[in-house]
């Protein structure tokens, strides 16, 4: 899935950024790294999603004073990871609509149909409010729907953030499906579209999915 993995970091990453690779694996082991080189991103990235953890990225550029704790490369059990007075600038704004499920355990396919169908309303109602095309991807077990935005990192755009999450979670919630409004920090890991998403057991019903890309806008 390395063209995956490729196709994300160039949809999503400014050139020259620093962005951090964060890792999991069973009973809390944690891998990290800063990135400023992409192909070493990909590369990383693609051999732990074959060892079979969880990866996450920062949405957000880091400072890159950051890249000194590993420099395109991921430490085991680090001492630190990346934290909000971290980020140097909001450029994305994050509408995760995952199905509601027992807690750690992968969608069934009806399940996912009901984010799928979730996100949609979720878009058709942004776009009528003049909202841009966003980015759209396929978390696996839900969908993403990324929104470019240029912000400050300070106190006002947080809550600003927070609260366009609360409005659209009061709007659109039920008991098929959620946004997650937990996802308003500037330092905030998503999924890094490209790898596995593995939640539970691998089964029929409920199994492993790749997260990917679906939909780049032009102007994104």
């Amino acid at each position: 899935m390395k063209d995956e993995i490729r196709k994300t970091s160039a949809g999503l990453f400014e050139p020259g950024s620093v962005v951090e690779v964060r890792a999991f694996y069973d009973k809390g082991w944690t891998r990290s790294g800063y990135f400023d080189d992409f192909d070493a991103l990909v590369e990383e990235s693609a051999e732990l999603d074959r060892q079979g953890w969880q990866i996450y990225v920062t949405l957000n550029p880091v400072h890159e004073a950051l890249l000194a704790r590993a420099a395109n490369r991921v430490v085991d059990r680090p001492r630190s990871t990346t934290s909000d007075n971290d980020v140097t600038r909001r450029k994305w704004l994050l509408v995760d609509l995952d199905p509601a499920r027992p807690s750690g355990v992968s969608a069934t396919k009806i399940e996912k149909r009901a984010a799928f169908e979730r996100a949609k309303e979720v878009l058709a109602h942004l776009q009528e409010q003049g909202w841009p095309e966003p980015v759209i991807a396929d978390s696996g077990n839900g969908f993403h729907l990324l929104y470019r935005i240029d912000l400050p990192n300070d106190e006002k755009s947080r809550t600003l953030v927070k609260g366009v999450l609360e409005n659209l979670a009061s709007r659109f919630d039920d008991d098929r499906a959620k946004i997650d409004t937990s996802v308003y920090n500037a330092a905030r890991i998503v999924r890094l579209h490209g790898t596995m998403t593995r939640k539970g057991e691998n089964t029929p019903e409920r199994p492993h999915r790749y997260s990917k890309l679906k939909k780049i806008p032009k102007e994104a």
